[in-house]
């Protein structure tokens, strides 16, 4: 389940793929699966859900995204929840002591190298955030992503799917 403005899984697959074909992961050590998890947006309590259910499945690591997917304030508009209350939920958990708890580094757009990198914040000038929001009107206005930003042929699937939204409609 999606939001409505959200790229489909099929879609996104694709991508995965093309990200693997353009050797930015290596095929030989990289596994392409899903866990099809709804988003429900319940912050934290997702977030030990999708831990739990991992650990269930086998695994011994949990990448903790960059915020729990929650809503935001009806009044403010701002998230309800801070970045880290995915992580600390996860460390304050019963239940959970066989799983080494991984923090997300935010990634962002290099100007100067041309390039995905770690953000650093000494260094903020020379990065940009391009969000997901910004990516999909990109692609569905037909403009390229700076050059470096995302794998050619990932960036392909996506901007097709928009043509092709575009073409229907």
């Amino acid at each position: 389940w999606t939001k409505a403005d959200d790229v489909p899984l099929d879609v996104r697959m694709k991508q995965h793929q093309a990200v693997l074909e353009d050797g930015v992961l290596d095929p030989s050590n990289t596994v392409l699966a899903i866990f099809p998890s709804p988003m429900m947006y319940a912050g934290p309590t997702e977030v030990q859900w999708h831990a739990k259910a991992r650990i269930a499945c086998g695994a011994q690591f949990y990448i903790v995204g960059r915020d729990p997917a929650g809503m935001p304030n009806p009044e403010t508009g701002k998230d309800l929840y801070d970045a880290t209350h995915g992580r600390k939920v996860l460390q304050l958990a019963p239940g959970l002591p066989q799983l080494e708890i991984v923090p997300f580094r935010v990634a962002a757009y290099n100007t100067q190298n041309q390039r995905m990198e770690f953000f650093d914040p000494e260094r903020r000038d020379e990065f940009e955030f391009i969000s997901g929001t910004k990516m999909r009107r990109l692609a569905a206005s037909g403009e390229e992503p700076p050059q470096g930003f995302m794998a050619p042929r990932a960036w392909k699937v996506l901007k097709s799917f928009y043509e092709s939204r575009s073409d229907k409609s």
